[in-house]
């Protein structure tokens, strides 16, 4: 069934004007930073990643490159650095493949892996702790060259998304979009309400938690359910004066 989710149309007439006076506005930083990046390293001007937006839609998200090019294929490698709370894989609870335990699999409620047996409850366990896992955001990033850590701290690599949110992908307030591997993980009851409000450049997480450490996976989603439980002209007015402050974070997050 198709979502009747729809960002309000009076929320839609302002991001249109405002997204277009500050894309003629900040035009001559667009051209400097465009610069600055080429001067520092070879590749693109423009990063643009598929997300994964209101009613889960999925869109290109784009913004100034801040990390080197092959930055996607070290993220494996990285995840140790992930700062929002990621269980380890319990490997010591994997019971190697044996045809006789197969085969009494079910009294013993075990789950059939690609590894081996595992327990049923070690199995819901791990579920719930890949879940957790779901945002991605590493600490001290080796991967973000020396402009990009400027912009980044600065939030100016998020800039071009003004072009997401005069084209429709995006408002100027909303829950950030994710991306898919990410969304992925967030389809439970618990962790679907945040996809039913609209995506957008900043929100009620980023003007709360933003440049915080230690950072709860669920304390992230339930400030975006409740932004798209009660978003409304004067909650995203609230958010837009708070939003300046917060886009200078000071942790290296």
């Amino acid at each position: 069934m198709k979502s009747t989710n729809r960002i309000p149309l009076a929320k839609r007439a302002f991001d249109i004007l405002v997204s277009s006076l500050l894309l003629i506005v900040l035009a001559p930083l667009f051209l400097l930073v465009a610069i600055l990046i080429k001067l520092e390293s070879k590749g693109p001007v423009f990063y643009y990643s598929y997300r994964v937006g209101m009613n889960y839609r999925i869109f290109k998200f784009y913004k100034f490159r801040s990390m080197r090019t092959d930055a996607d294929q070290l993220l494996d490698q990285l995840k140790h650095l992930n700062a929002y709370h990621q269980a380890n894989e319990k490997k010591s609870n994997l019971i190697p493949f044996d045809r006789e335990r197969i085969l009494l699999a079910g009294k013993e409620n075990l789950r059939i892996g690609s590894e081996g047996l595992i327990r049923e409850e070690v199995y819901e366990s791990d579920k719930n702790q890949s879940s957790q896992g779901a945002f991605v955001k590493l600490q001290n990033d080796p991967r973000i060259t020396r402009i990009g850590r400027l912009i980044r701290n600065s939030s100016i690599d998020e800039l071009p998304q003004l072009i997401n949110i005069l084209i429709g992908d995006m408002s100027l307030v909303g829950n950030r979009p994710l991306p898919l591997y990410e969304a992925e993980q967030l389809t439970s009851d618990e962790a679907i309400g945040r996809f039913l409000g609209p995506a957008g450049l900043t929100g009620l997480w980023q003007v709360t938690e933003r440049g915080k450490k230690s950072i709860g996976k669920n304390s992230r989603c339930q400030l975006d359910i409740e932004y798209a439980q009660k978003h409304n002209f004067w909650l995203d007015m609230k958010i837009l004066l708070k939003t300046p402050v917060a886009a200078f974070q000071h942790e290296n997050v």
